[in-house]
């Protein structure tokens, strides 16, 4: 399956359509469900995965093209010891269970981030479930894992000048962008964060600059497609400029045959 390549949000005006194509969120609130219901943190990480499984299916069936979703990210270390322990062997299960169903469904998975602090064991689970289910197309699943939007940037420089140490006078955004993890998908339309908090947490930090933000208060392991839907509503709702004016807007099609909203 080959990648294709993307518009960027700042050169150029990206087609708009009425549903998302590319969908990111931050799943948020787990610890805060189990102890509303006095259990333990892990246990609402663990209900948090019955969400992932929701919502996959519900973008499957909306036509979404691209899921990104913020698993743990590079300050994610900082949380308890025990806990960051159990996170890890939670994502080693849930790839080892939901692979063959994501293969089933003709969804690709990818992972992005910082490999190096993995269980050589996971790393070698990751890829070989990407390997696996590489000919999808029906989503593209992106989970992003002891990433940060501040690492991607550096990382992507650092390969840049890795590969083209003669180039004293610097990259050109296009150039920075194809370096970077996520540039097999387009920007992402719609950014939700679960849980309340109304921050993107050092997350897709370049991908978000046209992104439209939607923060809602239900903690991640009671969101499901009926909150997704809200989500999307809200996004339809929006007048996507692009450092455009209103006036600009008034008699085109940008969203694939409907008039931009007011």
């Amino acid at each position: 399956m080959t990648d294709r390549r993307f518009t960027s949000s700042t050169r150029d005006i990206p087609e708009v359509s009425v549903v998302p194509q590319h969908i990111a969120i931050i799943m948020d609130g787990n610890g805060r469900w189990a102890r509303k219901r006095f259990m333990p943190r892990v246990a609402g990480h663990s209900r948090g995965l019955e969400s992932v499984r929701a919502v996959v299916k519900a973008c499957v069936e909306r036509g979404i093209e691209y899921l990104t979703l913020f698993a743990f990210s590079s300050e994610n270390w900082r949380r308890p010891a025990d806990e960051v322990s159990f996170l890890m062997q939670l994502f080693m299960r849930a790839l080892r269970k939901e692979v063959a169903r994501l293969d089933h469904n003709g969804i690709r998975l990818r992972v992005i981030g910082d490999m190096s602090r993995f269980d050589p064991e996971l790393v070698r689970i990751i890829r070989e479930s990407e390997e696996k289910t590489a000919g999808n197309g029906k989503l593209n699943l992106c989970v992003a894992a002891n990433y940060g939007g501040r690492w991607d940037i550096a990382n992507a420089v650092s390969s840049l000048m890795q590969a083209h140490p003669e180039r004293r006078d610097g990259f050109s955004e296009e150039e920075l962008a194809g370096a970077l993890s996520m540039n097999f998908a387009p920007e992402p339309d719609l950014f939700i964060r679960t849980g309340g908090e109304k921050r993107i947490s050092n997350f897709m930090l370049w991908q978000l600059a046209y992104t439209e933000l939607y923060f809602t208060d239900t903690l991640w392991p009671d969101f499901d497609a009926a909150t997704l839907d809200e989500a999307i509503a809200s996004y339809k709702g929006r007048e996507r400029r692009f450092g455009r004016t209103s006036e600009q807007l008034i008699g085109r099609t940008d969203q694939k045959g409907a008039a931009p909203h007011a």
